[in-house]
């Protein structure tokens, strides 16, 4: 599958928190929380987008983790693959994004997801080490 054709996204985990960033559009989208990521360029490296579009949305260098599942549809065509991701150099700011907000285990459906993330927040809340324990 050609690369225009594959979004990723980074499930960017800090001290058992999951990082939730706020679309400012297409406006159909707008104000709907999702992964940072986004579209691989044609011939890039899928992993070297990843850490592209960290550094262009969020300001920060990460470290790519073990991937979440294997291909989450999107619509017209598209497929994503979101890998788990830690932040090395920086701290996140909302560049691209309304806004970015940091959610527990217990918090994880406080914000609005986009309905393609949401059956990759339930698999990652799986994973998530769980306060309550």
């Amino acid at each position: 599958m050609t690369g225009t054709r594959l979004v990723v996204g980074a499930a960017i985990v800090e001290g058992g928190r999951l990082l939730a960033a706020q679309r400012s559009g297409p406006p159909a989208l707008r104000g709907g929380w999702e992964f940072p990521g986004g579209k691989v360029d044609p011939g890039e490296d899928e992993r070297a987008a990843l850490v592209r579009e960290c550094v262009e949305e969020l300001g920060v260098q990460i470290v790519l983790g073990p991937r979440v599942g294997g291909d989450w549809p999107l619509d017209n065509g598209y497929r994503m693959h979101v890998w788990f991701a830690t932040v090395v150099a920086g701290v996140p700011r909302p560049l691209e994004h309304l806004a970015l907000r940091w959610l527990e285990p217990h918090e994880l459906y406080d914000v609005p997801w986009v309905p393609a993330d949401l059956p990759v927040v339930a698999a990652i809340e799986k994973l998530l080490p769980s306060r309550d324990a």
